[in-house]
């Protein structure tokens, strides 16, 4: 789970006006787009509202009568939105501009509506296509690495094909997903053109880069010292000469309950081969903490300083994502991270001979 949305929306600040049943945003740009929809089987009077992913909060709105309805306002660049009747799922994902938009679908096929007028919307349905066949690597359940690699260059042709689509950052996002390389990642980010870098998305992927640099793979990890359930302070380097996964994690998180499976048995599988487990738990509650590591039998060493997101040691290597973990040789050095499924049990075949 990640401490904000992917699609980080930078919206200026807006008025709903009630017009005729229609909310506008006023307009801070030198365009403006309208949503012109036709959504069979949704009751008259029903509200249509544009909802902010990050917050859920309702950015524009209108209502539906004879199944059409109408929204409009404008951006600054275009950016990831979706389309709700009365807020509530299912959803429609937009990436939109100040453009002309139509939306057509039915009650029933609500989530997977006709979208048609907007240039990146275009791009954000075309990348999707490309990616929806690798859908198991970036899951986790497939670690096939020649379909990685093959859809690696197509994700970096996408970019390279549209230096100036706010969709091409979330291409190298996926890009790097798959690869981890943060020299690469910040080479194919810098070919953006720069208000792209400085959209959306884009600013999600600078925060990616300034975190890798934070913790490049092949250098010494950070030392840091936390208190276990008991409250005795445990160091990393106290791990020294083992290979340690580092694992941030919380009791809240669904993705790391999921993933939990797939630790515990690597975990027994290498335990006794000079690996470990080392958590880092981002709860605020210790009873919850404490119930999770029990429920999801993880029997290797746990600390956490009960502060959430400004846990100290999240803070100081700059996790703003979870689950997320690093894998450390017994040098201290970071060898891989964000090891997922099957992932880390490869990868430490590979070591551990």
């Amino acid at each position: 789970m990640k401490k904000y949305f992917l699609f980080l929306c930078l919206i200026p600040s807006f008025l709903l006006a009630q017009q005729s049943g229609v909310s506008t945003i006023p307009a801070k740009s030198s365009g403006s787009f309208t949503i012109t929809g036709n959504i069979s089987g949704i009751p008259d009077n029903s509200a249509i509202n544009l909802l902010n992913p990050n917050s859920g909060a309702v950015e524009a709105t209108g209502n539906i009568v004879g199944g059409k309805f109408i929204i409009s306002g404008a951006l600054t660049q275009p950016d990831f939105k979706v389309l709700s009747v009365n807020s509530q799922p299912p959803y429609i994902n937009l990436f939109i501009d100040n453009s002309n938009i139509t939306v057509v679908g039915s009650k029933e096929t609500f989530e997977t509506a006709e979208v048609k007028g907007s240039p990146s919307h275009d791009q954000f349905v075309a990348l999707n296509k490309l990616i929806k066949p690798y859908e198991g690597l970036f899951s986790g359940a497939s670690s096939d690495e020649n379909e990685a690699k093959k859809v690696s260059v197509e994700l970096e042709a996408f970019a390279q094909k549209n230096p100036s689509s706010y969709i091409s950052p979330l291409a190298i996002y996926r890009h790097n997903q798959l690869n981890q390389d943060g020299d690469k990642l910040e080479a194919m980010f810098a070919k953006l053109d720069e208000p792209v870098r400085k959209g959306p998305i884009g600013a999600y992927l600078s925060t990616i880069i300034a975190e890798n640099k934070k913790i490049p793979i092949g250098k010494p990890i950070a030392d840091f010292s936390q208190a276990d359930p008991e409250g005795k302070m445990i160091s990393l380097s106290s791990f020294k000469g083992k290979y340690v996964l580092v694992d941030f994690w919380a009791s809240w998180c669904g993705p790391c309950r999921q993933e939990n499976p797939n630790v515990v048995a690597t975990y027994n599988k290498f335990k006794d081969r000079n690996f470990t487990v080392f958590g880092v738990s981002l709860d605020k509650t210790k009873d919850k903490w404490l119930e999770a590591v029990k429920a999801d039998n993880l029997t290797w060493l746990h600390v956490s300083d009960l502060q959430g997101w400004g846990n100290a040691v999240a803070q100081q290597y700059g996790i703003t994502s979870i689950p997320q973990n690093f894998l450390v040789d017994p040098n201290g050095n970071v060898v891989a991270k964000n090891l997922r499924g099957p992932a880390l049990e490869q990868k430490l075949a590979s070591l551990i001979k």
